[in-house]
């Protein structure tokens, strides 16, 4: 494949990132951890002893940080990702579609039929700089995001999941605020400015 100026840009911005040699040297598998570590500053949504399910979760940083915060031994980590990732310790990995009937009942199988306290989800499509192929795309993992949500929380659950926001976004966030009793929008400091992620942090999950 070529080396366009664009990707030259982007390796460069990438390896001169502050957050991926953060992560190199603390031993994450990638900068996205920093995101999820300052929800947790602000919002402290994790507790010793908490079931967490951590869809999209390939490479791994984030089940690897909610383990430290949840405990190896009181608490549970179950992650999936239709990628592989490398076996973490203290996390349970399901691969697959988990919109396939057999991965959502391993994933079930796993949880061993006890309700999460946590969902979160930093699923993101492949980007094609289209925004009418992109936003659609983007929009459908956060409603199967929440669809899981939905069907494995326990009620006063959270939900955590990253939204780009353009077409869409506003009416899946009035979907989420329908379900949870609060709902904020945060903007981690790991999140690159240009960029339109932001993450829709559900607290108080009512119950189906």
């Amino acid at each position: 494949m070529a080396i366009t100026k664009s990707s030259n840009r982007w390796m460069k911005e990438h390896f001169d990132d502050e957050y991926v040699k953060k992560s190199q040297q603390e031993g994450y598998r990638s900068r996205a951890v920093y995101k999820l570590q300052e929800i947790q500053q602000k919002d402290k949504i994790f507790k010793h002893g908490m079931r967490v399910v951590d869809l999209g979760a390939a490479p791994g940083s984030w089940s690897q940080i909610v383990t430290e915060w949840v405990g190896s031994s009181a608490g549970r980590v179950i992650a999936s990702d239709i990628l592989p990732i490398d076996p973490l310790p203290f996390v349970d990995f399901v691969q697959g579609d988990f919109r396939e009937e057999s991965v959502l009942n391993e994933l079930l199988a796993v949880l061993d039929n006890q309700k999460a306290d946590v969902v979160i989800s930093d699923m993101a499509p492949n980007m094609s700089g289209n925004d009418g192929i992109d936003m659609p795309r983007s929009i459908y993992l956060c409603e199967l995001a929440l669809d899981m949500a939905q069907q494995v929380l326990k009620v006063n659950g959270t939900f955590v999941v990253k939204l780009f926001q353009g077409q869409g976004s506003e009416a899946y966030l009035k979907d989420v605020r329908s379900q949870f009793k609060s709902v904020k929008i945060r903007k981690p400091k790991a999140s690159r400015a240009r960029s339109r992620e932001v993450y829709v942090l559900g607290q108080g999950f009512k119950g189906t």
